[in-house]
């Protein structure tokens, strides 16, 4: 069975990443179908420390076609599953000014559903439009090389 990948883009155009993390991810089991079914959306979404644990809020699962879950709730916050001392780094990072954690990619490890977290820092603007300028550069100079082949 092929991984599937789900990668939130405007974090990767928003942000600097500075670090990754991997860590687990609860989930009810019509949730996890849904997943698997490609009903994620991680856009807009964040990683924080709630009464001590690591959660993600602002993450989308859309409801599962075949589940008879009436009152479901495809915006909660879920649950991180990550080791105490990571726990204790990630808030520490947090804490930090100018930092934050965004949830980069889900993907699945086996039959576990994974979530790779990236601790950040928010690009200016300017950045963001050199990085454009360079990227577009790149894309002419091999359209060149390729030409002259």
């Amino acid at each position: 069975m092929a991984v599937q990948y789900f990668v939130n883009k405007k974090a990767l155009v928003r942000y600097e990443v500075l670090e990754r993390l991997e860590a687990g991810l609860v989930l009810t089991g019509s949730e996890a179908k849904a997943v698997r079914e490609g009903r994620l959306n991680l856009t807009g979404s964040m990683v924080t420390i709630m009464d001590g644990k690591p959660v993600v809020v602002g993450m989308s699962i859309a409801r599962y076609s075949h589940s008879s879950d009436r009152d479901y709730d495809q915006q909660r916050t879920r649950i991180l599953l990550l080791h105490k001392k990571e726990i204790d780094y990630l808030a520490g990072k947090i804490q930090t000014k100018g930092l934050t954690a965004v949830p980069l990619n889900v993907y699945f490890q086996k039959k576990r559903v994974k979530l790779e977290i990236g601790i950040v820092k928010g690009k200016k603007l300017h950045d963001r439009r050199e990085e454009l300028k360079k990227r577009d550069l790149d894309r002419e100079q091999e359209v060149e090389i390729r030409g002259k082949v």
